[in-house]
């Protein structure tokens, strides 16, 4: 068999001769375990990987123990998805190892590589392996596509594998037979997504072949039985316990990453995001048809004593608005809820639930359009507001220390409908140092934990343990 049949990932799987043909419908409350447990395995997989690259890049090698407990986490998911509704292959529950399962239907296998490209580990996972990502979106399913206000992306899902198992499975449930050619085919697009999965994740420098090799059985061989070595294999080294650690190690891990980055995000705001008068704000431009646009409902409770608590960490908080339209007047007040719920009712206007804006208030994301014909006197001529700014250019009025429910209402001074402003939210934030040290802080102390809980069962599933009767040596 030449080179290049005989790739390092072997993909094996025997079709079940007598599937259920009903069993297929529960499949997914039955694998609800399994993909809890996945989930976390990937994660770690994941940090683990990050782990491996750095250790390919400066010494040339895949560090054997993570190479055993990652092929094991592929190993573990090849055998779910056989089961499952990856291919419906087999109706034998999958075993909870990260180990090979020899008696299982369905096997995998990746070779250790002794070497791998110093260069490659920086370009293969991403640039090389960007023709199979397109071949494998096609497979497996998932690609982006501009969601409905083009302005973000939306994730959309499924593929041929998809597609076609959905086929095997009403098929099995008419005839209670699983179509051979549906078969070969599925298990070719597997073993193709399986082998660009290992070649990105850096456990191989062989690339991975253009070529749909059907069947359940790899042209490179059959994954052999593990006969009796001398040292246990390297995935067998790991125990529970050592994969639990691992997987709480990189849990930590990812949430310290995450607190250390938004610690980091908060310092360089504090120093570097505040105006000439010290506040740190939002913006954004909002606009309706109606007569005004009010915030949804904001509940401050609390007594002075306890604002006096907020100040320390919150400081002033002021609102600003300017009409786009520089002739024209704005208005901006703050007045309790039901206030101004009684003055608008029956007037068109648009309660902002998110500061998202630049929809026109036409009932989009983030903006709620009120419908009526009524007509709005001048926001001046009304006594409910605790707090407002009235007149050209930009007004701006600071948050009232009382207790209560509270809207916002930005409208043309002059009380005409279409409303149209640049609004701002900002406040001094004293505190903001102390919470991004505290938050850097917490992410750095996880994170040193992460390490730890990662690295010692890696050390020790890299120690090199004989089997039973067989001598230790060097």
């Amino acid at each position: 068999m030449s080179a290049a049949v005989a790739y390092p990932v072997r993909v094996e799987a025997d079709r079940d001769p007598r599937p259920s043909r009903w069993l297929w419908l529960l499949k997914w409350l039955l694998l609800i375990p399994h993909l809890v447990l996945l989930a976390l395995l990937w994660t770690a997989f994941g940090v683990l990987t990050i782990v491996a690259f750095v250790a390919i890049l400066v010494t040339g090698r895949y560090p054997r123990a993570i190479f055993g407990f990652n092929v094991g986490v592929m190993r573990w998911s090849w055998r779910v998805s056989y089961y499952g509704y990856g291919a419906l292959g087999t109706d034998a529950y999958p075993p909870f190892t990260l180990a090979d399962v020899p008696a299982y239907p369905a096997r995998l296998e990746i070779d250790y590589p002794e070497h791998l490209s110093r260069g490659l580990v920086l370009v293969k996972w991403w640039l090389l392996a960007l023709p199979h990502y397109v071949v494998v979106a096609v497979f497996a399913g998932g690609w982006f596509r501009p969601g409905s206000d083009d302005r973000v992306l939306s994730w959309l899902s499924g593929g041929l594998i998809a597609i076609l198992v959905l086929v095997a499975a009403v098929v099995l449930l008419v005839t209670g037979r699983y179509p051979r050619p549906v078969f070969d085919f599925v298990l070719g697009m597997q073993r193709w997504v399986l082998r660009v999965m290992a070649y990105a994740g850096l456990m191989t420098d062989a690339y991975p072949p253009f070529r749909m090799d059907l069947g359940g059985h790899d042209p490179g061989g059959p994954v052999a039985a593990e006969s009796e070595p001398e040292w246990e294999p390297a995935e067998h080294r790991w125990t529970g316990g050592r994969v639990a650690s691992v997987v709480c190690g990189a849990v930590l891990a990812v949430v310290a990453t995450v607190l250390a980055s938004g610690g980091a995000a908060l310092l360089s705001a504090d120093r570097t995001e505040r105006d000439a008068d010290g506040y740190l704000s939002v913006s954004d431009t909002i606009a309706t048809s109606g007569y005004a646009i009010t915030s949804d409902r904001l509940e401050i409770s609390g007594t002075p004593a306890d604002w006096a608590q907020v100040e320390t960490i919150v400081g002033d908080v002021r609102l600003r608005a300017a009409a786009t339209d520089p002739s024209i007047p704005v208005f901006i007040g703050i007045a309790p809820t039901a206030a101004v719920t009684t003055w608008l009712d029956g007037a068109q206007y648009a309660v902002l639930r998110d500061w998202d804006g630049d929809d026109g208030g036409g009932g989009g994301d983030g903006v709620d359009l009120h419908p009526g014909n009524r007509t709005v006197p001048a926001p001046e001529t009304v006594g409910i507001w605790a707090a407002q700014a009235s007149g050209p250019g930009t007004q701006s009025v600071t948050w009232p220390r009382q207790a209560g429910d509270w809207t916002v209402v930005v409208m043309n001074a002059d009380a005409s409908p279409g409303v149209s402003v640049r609004a701002e939210l900002a406040a001094t934030m004293p505190g903001l140092m102390w919470i991004a040290w505290a938050v850097l802080g917490s992410g750095l102390v996880l994170l040193l934990g992460g390490v730890v809980l990662i690295a010692v069962p890696v050390h020790r599933a890299s120690s090199r343990a004989a089997r039973p009767g067989k001598p230790v040596s060097g």
